[in-house]
Formats: structure tokens, C-alpha cells, sequence
């Protein structure tokens, strides 16, 4: 079984935008005439054997909503054994963001919380974060993010592991925090809050198998760090049969090659062999 921990299924408004116009170019990927079907988005897991996937909601500043949650609970609703929900929420509302991540999480059944930090321009130690983290912590899920420098044609400052991501696991130690996108080029800062820090983990989401870092692959390798390290694809800008075609060569032993693919998000994010399996 494998799990993909980033993924979305896009809407046309998400795959036009003007700050992704560095990812079309480099992917080769038009904006599509209509909208996508979700048969197709399940039919690109199928053709990489991926089981199941965590749809991300997407929303930035001034109502920039490019995937609401809403849409995500239809999809959820219309494939449960094949994909669960990460919520989005906007930052600039802080009680607003905190109802709506309960209503995703309580009602929807939502198994996380991801904030694009570059969306926003704002820092993971913002004040504006707090709250969400602190309702986290209650609702007993996830805050997932991006590490690293940003594809997209935003700032990279945001996605500096150190000290962002630092303070916000020395301030909220029980919240647990998914690191997607490998933290390059500061992927050695962002393996070593994966060792300080119990419950911080980091996502191999937009890179494929052939193009993680090596220092990443070595920690992979380490008892800790197979323990540490989820799978993702960031589809729809790597679908999975190209991030899964060199995994033979990263050398994983059975025990963590099943760790990455499947049993670290299913423990993580509450998964069992298929979302409704775990409600």
C-alpha cells in the first residue's frame, strides 16, 4: 500500500494561476479548456499503485480561494476509499480560520491542517498562526507545510526550516508538523529538526525518487529517520509513476520502504488501509 501525503486534485482556477507560470514551464503543463474529472486523478494513482491520497485545499490572502474545502469534501465524499482531506484556512481571520479548521475536522472529517506559508508571505512563526496551532494540538491533527526554496514565483524566505519550524516545535511541542518539499537547499537544517524534535516529520512531496538529496536518502537509511520521512508527490506538478520510478534505487530495506510509503501517514494522519477504514 502507498500513501501520498500532498497531492491535489486542481481546478482550473488553481492550475491557471500566475504564480505557477515557473511550474508550467518547467513541467510542460497547459492549463486545461474544463475542468478535471476526478476519475482521472484516480486513474494517475492506479498507474503508480498509490492507494490512497490527501487532497490539499488551497487559499491565500484577500479570498484567493484556488481549492476550497468544500470542493474537497465532494471529492472525498465521492472516492472515501481512495482519498481523506487537509484543510485550508485564511490566515488573515484568525477566530474565522480557527472555527473552520473544527468544521473540517468535526464535521468533515478532515485529517490535517496545510498552510503554504510563501501564499501568504508569512512566516510559520507568525503570530496569525498560533491559534490554528493550538487548535491542532486539541483537535489532535497535523499542521502540514512547505519547507524550502518555492517553485512558484513567491519569496523563499518563508521556507527556511531554522529557525522557523524550530520555534514552532519549541513552542508547541506536542503539535505534530509535516515538512513537505524536503526543505532544499537547506535539507540538512530540515533533518536536523526531524532528530531534535519528536513530533516533526519531512514530506518528499515535488521531488522525485532520482532527485532527492542525498543527505535525505542517508537519513532515510538511519533508524530515526525511517521513521521520519512520508512520501508525496505534489500532483498534479509530479504525478506518481514518475516520483516512484527510481525508488529501487534508493536502496530502502523492506521494513522502511514500508515505513515511507504507507505506515508513517497512516500513523501520522490516522489512516487505516483506507480512509473510511480509520473513522
Amino acid at each position: 500500500m502507498t500513501i501520498d501525503v500532498w497531492m491535489q486534485h486542481p481546478t482550473r482556477r488553481f492550475l491557471a494561476h500566475e504564480m505557477f507560470a515557473s511550474l508550467r514551464r518547467w513541467t510542460g503543463q497547459e492549463v486545461p479548456a474544463e475542468e478535471i474529472p476526478l476519475a482521472a486523478t484516480v486513474t494517475v494513482m492506479d498507474q503508480a499503485q498509490v492507494d490512497v491520497g490527501l487532497l490539499s485545499a488551497w487559499q491565500g490572502p484577500h479570498g484567493n480561494v484556488l481549492i476550497s474545502n468544500d470542493e474537497v469534501v465532494e471529492w472525498v465524499a465521492a472516492r472515501p476509499d481512495r482519498f481523506a482531506g487537509l484543510a485550508t484556512v485564511d490566515l488573515a481571520r484568525p477566530m474565522e480560520a480557527v472555527r473552520e479548521l473544527r468544521r473540517c475536522v468535526i464535521d468533515l472529517g478532515f485529517r490535517g491542517l496545510r498552510v503554504v506559508p510563501w501564499l501568504w508571505e508569512l512566516a510559520p512563526t507568525d503570530r496569525r498562526y498560533y491559534p490554528l496551532y493550538a487548535a491542532c494540538v486539541e483537535l489532535g491533527v497535523p499542521f502540514c507545510t512547505q519547507v524550502g526554496h518555492t517553485g512558484p514565483l513567491q519569496p523563499s524566505e518563508t521556507g527556511r526550516p531554522i529557525p522557523y519550524i524550530d520555534q514552532v516545535a519549541l513552542d508547541f511541542p506536542e503539535l505534530t508538523i509535516v515538512c513537505g518539499h524536503v526543505g532544499y537547499p537547506w535539507t540538512e537544517e530540515m533533518i536536523a529538526l526531524a532528530r531534535k524534535h519528536a513530533n516533526v516529520y519531512i514530506d518528499t512531496s515535488a521531488y522525485t525518487s532520482a532527485r532527492l538529496p542525498q543527505e535525505l536518502i542517508a537519513f532515510l537509511h538511519t533508524r530515526t529517520g525511517s521513521c521520519k520521512v512520508l512520501f508525496g508527490t505534489n500532483y498534479p506538478m509530479i504525478k506518481p509513476d514518475h516520483a516512484l520510478a527510481d525508488l529501487d534505487d534508493l536502496g530502502l530495506n523492506a521494513e522502511t520502504r514500508q515505513l515511507y510509503l504507507h505506515d508513517n501517514a497512516a500513523r501520522i494522519f490516522g489512516l487505516a488501509t483506507s480512509p473510511t477504514e480509520s473513522q
